[in-house]
């Protein structure tokens, strides 16, 4: 079964970019082991692993589709390790 987290809320520029970089902090981390991921008021525990499949799309919607839009969208998969470690 999938379990899906999701939350939405308006920031600033800034509060993006520390969100973004609170998340990068986290991903760097010291090697190996989990990391919290913080979904508004949730906080998750992954494990990734020490290789992640990154994608980036960009997508902009014309005026003529009920207004001009601009989004990103950056993921990051890994497989998890269902071995325990030592």
């Amino acid at each position: 079964m999938a379990e899906k987290t999701d939350h939405e809320e308006d920031v600033s520029r800034d509060e993006a970019a520390d969100l973004l970089q609170d998340l990068a902090r986290e991903i760097r981390g010291q090697g190996a082991g989990p990391i919290d991921v913080h979904v508004g008021n949730k906080t998750l525990a992954l494990t990734p692993s020490s290789t992640l499949e990154y994608g980036i799309e960009v997508e902009e919607r014309s005026p003529m589709l009920g207004g001009e839009r601009e989004e990103i969208t950056v993921t990051l998969e890994w497989e998890v390790d269902d071995e325990p470690t030592e």
